[in-house]
């Protein structure tokens, strides 16, 4: 574990934390009728959904990784520039195009921090859109199961020695041109996966919706620090093993949270 490393996974744990902030408390006005006729329970499973088929998916077939880099391609950009026009908090039409730059740079630069940096904000912002509406079509409280869920089925595949494997050949996926590979946040000599970022997107989006339902409207920053904090003294770990599933602090600040909000009721 050398100094490079632990500066790289403070950055990228920092930039985890931060989306539990980020997220809208509901959904563009546009989409709100489509989210009211979709919602259902069955959207609880999407997090579940995204570790479990990801893995047995890449471990029937090699090749899958390359279409999820190429789905990740095409699909990250948009989603994150919705979150800069409307789906985060300070959102505006004019932001989105912010997205253009970022992805340059993250192509141009692709091999520098400059580069990773953007490719790992045009990532993280997606996850702030697929959280607000995932937020929008499944119930907040099997949502917050599916969380849990996701973090505990991760923290049994990366304890197992069963993740590794398919997580590594998604890493590795590529597509051509050099283009950025979006399927994964790379900064420096630290690496984490999307679905790391989507759980604490999901996460950021049920703590806004549940602030906004109670009359208050404001960022969540005291759960973006909650996950900050957790997440620094889980990755002390780091210091006995070389892999651990970054989804597990913010499980553990959503169960905090509901015992806290438990204890006040």
């Amino acid at each position: 574990m050398t100094l490079g490393f632990w500066l790289s996974d403070v950055c990228l744990v920092s930039v985890q934390s931060a989306l539990v902030a980020l997220p809208r408390g509901r959904a563009p006005a546009r989409v709100q009728g489509l989210a009211r006729r979709l919602f259902g329970r069955g959207w609880a499973l999407v997090p579940l959904a995204s570790i479990v088929l990801v893995v047995v998916a890449i471990g029937a077939a090699g090749a899958t990784a390359d279409g999820l880099a190429w789905l990740a391609l095409i699909a990250i950009p948009p989603l994150a520039a919705a979150a800069l026009g409307t789906t985060m908090r300070g959102g505006r039409p004019s932001l989105a195009l912010l997205a253009i730059p970022l992805f340059a740079l993250a192509w141009w630069r692709r091999e520098t921090l400059l580069g990773e940096g953007a490719a790992v904000l045009l990532s993280a912002l997606s996850c702030v859109t697929l959280g607000v509406l995932l937020s929008a079509v499944a119930p907040r409280g099997w949502l917050k199961v599916g969380i849990v869920a996701m973090a505990a089925v991760d923290a049994y595949l990366v304890g197992s020695s069963l993740l590794q494997p398919a997580n590594d050949v998604l890493n590795a996926a590529a597509p051509p041109a050099h283009l950025p590979q979006l399927q994964r946040a790379l900064f420096g000599d630290a690496l984490i996966g999307y679905g790391d970022l989507f759980v604490a997107g999901v996460f950021g989006a049920i703590v806004a919706a549940e602030e906004r339902d109670a009359g208050r409207d404001r960022a969540p920053w005291r759960w973006a620090l909650a996950v900050l904090v957790l997440s620094l003294a889980f990755d002390l770990l780091f210091l006995a093993v070389d892999v651990l599933p970054a989804t597990v602090p913010v499980a553990l600040a959503l169960l905090l949270r509901e015992w806290l909000r438990r204890d006040v009721r």
